[in-house]
């Protein structure tokens, strides 16, 4: 053996190793969402999914300065090819190859200078379809009705899964299940014989409940569904619910929820099983729903350069009303925006770039509730110079200058922020029906108080910042105002003086930075009396500065809200 291929080998092997101590450590986290649901430990989930995120980037920091030190630095193009190709060899039978090739993207890029990321070096393209892939039924057992009946079968189920907690009543509960599954017409039609059931080992964790994920099979189709589990407040537990519909199951597994806690052995099967039940969501979805979120960047990525070889459109200016911070641009056939933090902000914006990232990220590790949408961050982002409008460019050299630079027919972007696309509220009102526009404003309201439940201070509540989803959920989009809640001061305001006062058009009051007057948030953040009306019909309180304040009070005394990604018209109906 070369003293070369003695290199590369151990270049590869100590790149493998760093990512296995990351993922034993990220599936000890995971593997603590049980206890945490059983003892109804909510802070401590949180903290856990917070810390969580951060993991990887420490694995990865540890292992390029390893890997420095038995290179000095040195770039020897022959030898990373032989490299990778080692390290390729290694992940043949690899369970989780995919995140490993990400890993290893991940270490050789903070080594080396960007024109040598393509396949030669790195991972550009995975290498999966060369191997063969991780069975699926790893990630799941099979049931098969016609062996014990359906109430049999289904208390299999759930002994097979061991939340490690009793039910409060779990016969009951059997029961309750059996009769939505008929009530949803899943059952109805088909005799014990004609289905198999299919059901993820682990539960999904996250917040206060546990999700039970599979599907039932039959010869002419596959039925999803999910059971959310929760904890009762005297302890025990109980199924909640039986969700089938492809839009609610959709929700639970969208863009603007925390990630789920499930422990997997092999991700690639896991995420191709839920693909089977959820075929609108990407891979990149998908593994960001499981917390996955570097391989989301991945996955992302991947999908945007195919879909830049497969189709001619030119980035564009973002539909909407421009930000003072952020530059928002979008490719018309490709379901996502792109921010790039401006060079200078606009009048009243009293933070600086390095605050804008830290809120961004801040949200990326809080509980997003359902009503903040996820972020990608990318660093030295290449774009082919002949997809950018001109008007684009023109608006990109004007307002972000000192974050581009183009390499012959390439624009490099240093930073980027990616989130899916939405239709900014304030448009969607524009030319909404009037059930369309109640709906619409109810659910800001709701947004609102499920931010703010989650101890998040949006900030600037204007419906511009704020989009709405194709299940026509409102979802906050805009993070450069953020704040911990806890962290304001909520105020009535102060009763004038005099009549000179009261007309004045500036305050005749003190207010410091951090000062919130809630009675003026329907008058500045809706522009027309009728949404107003409507907002302040559903949510009065939202104006009242002690509703803020008692928030602020739940949070510090440890109270978690109950925020459940269905409609409580799902629940299923108990004899109390």
């Amino acid at each position: 053996m070369s003293d070369q291929q003695q290199q590369a080998e151990l270049y590869a092997r100590r790149i493998l190793q760093g990512f296995h101590k990351h993922y034993e450590v990220f599936q000890e986290v995971t593997a603590g969402a049980s206890e945490r649901f059983t003892q109804g430990d909510w802070l401590g989930g949180q903290q856990a999914a917070s810390e969580r995120i951060s993991l990887y980037d420490q694995r990865v920091s540890e292992t390029t300065k390893l890997l420095r030190e038995l290179t000095n630095e040195n770039w020897q193009p022959e030898l990373w090819q032989q490299t990778r190709q080692i390290y390729h060899a290694y992940l043949a039978f690899h369970p989780q190859a995919e995140l490993a090739e990400t890993f290893y993207n991940s270490v050789f890029c903070n080594l080396f200078h960007r024109r040598y990321f393509n396949n030669a070096y790195i991972f550009v393209e995975s290498t999966l379809s060369d191997s063969i892939p991780v069975p699926l039924e790893t990630e799941f057992r099979s049931y098969f009705p016609v062996v014990q009946g359906m109430r049999r079968t289904l208390q299999r189920v759930i002994a097979d899964i061991d939340f490690g907690t009793p039910f409060v009543d779990l016969e009951g509960d059997i029961r309750l299940l059996r009769q939505a599954f008929k009530a949803q017409a899943i059952e109805t039609d088909l005799a014990s014989y004609q289905m198999r059931i299919d059901v993820m080992r682990a539960p999904f964790y996250r917040n206060k409940a546990a999700y039970v994920v599979g599907r039932i099979v039959t010869s002419t189709a596959t039925y999803p569904f999910i059971v959310p589990v929760l904890r009762a407040d005297q302890g025990g537990i109980y199924l909640d619910a039986l969700i089938t519909q492809a839009d609610a199951m959709a929700v639970i597994f969208g863009f603007a929820r925390s990630y789920f806690m499930v422990q997997t052995r092999a991700p690639s099967a896991l995420v191709r099983f839920l693909k089977s039940l959820m075929p609108k969501k990407t891979l990149a979805e998908l593994y960001s729903a499981i917390g996955l979120h570097k391989q989301s960047k991945t996955e992302f990525y991947r999908d945007f350069l195919h879909h830049l070889q497969q189709s001619d459109d030119q980035l564009v200016a973002a539909a909407g009303v421009k930000g003072m911070v952020m530059t928002v641009f979008t490719l018309p056939s490709f379901p996502y925006v792109f921010k790039v933090i401006k060079d200078r902000f606009g009048p009243g914006k009293h933070i600086d770039r390095d605050t804008v990232i830290e809120r961004y990220r801040l949200v990326k590790r809080h509980d997003r509730a359902g009503r903040m949408a996820d972020t990608l961050e990318y660093v030295n982002v290449a774009i082919p110079l002949n997809r950018v409008s001109a008007d684009l460019l023109e608006e990109l050299q004007a307002t972000v200058a000192d974050s581009l630079r183009i390499e012959g027919d390439t624009l490099v972007i240093k930073q980027l922020f990616v989130e899916r696309r939405m239709i900014p509220l304030n448009l969607f009102l524009e030319y909404a029906s009037e059930q369309e526009t109640r709906n619409a404003i109810i659910d800001y309201g709701y947004a609102l108080k499920e931010m703010i439940a989650a101890n998040i201070f949006p900030g600037d509540m204007l419906l511009k910042n704020f989009g709405v989803t194709r299940h026509q959920r409102v979802v906050f989009y805009d993070y450069d105002e953020v704040q911990y809640l806890t962290d304001m001061n909520f105020r009535e305001i102060p009763v004038a003086d005099n009549s000179v006062d009261q007309l004045s058009a500036e305050p005749w009051y003190a207010i410091a930075p951090n000062d919130v007057f809630p009675e003026q948030l329907a008058t500045f953040a809706l522009p027309k009396q009728p949404w107003r009306d409507i907002l302040l019909s559903e949510h009065p309180e939202l104006i009242q500065a002690e509703f803020w304040r008692q928030q602020q009070k739940n949070i510090r005394n440890g109270v978690v809200t109950d925020v459940f990604p269905y409609s409580s018209s799902m629940q299923f109906k108990r004899n109390v």
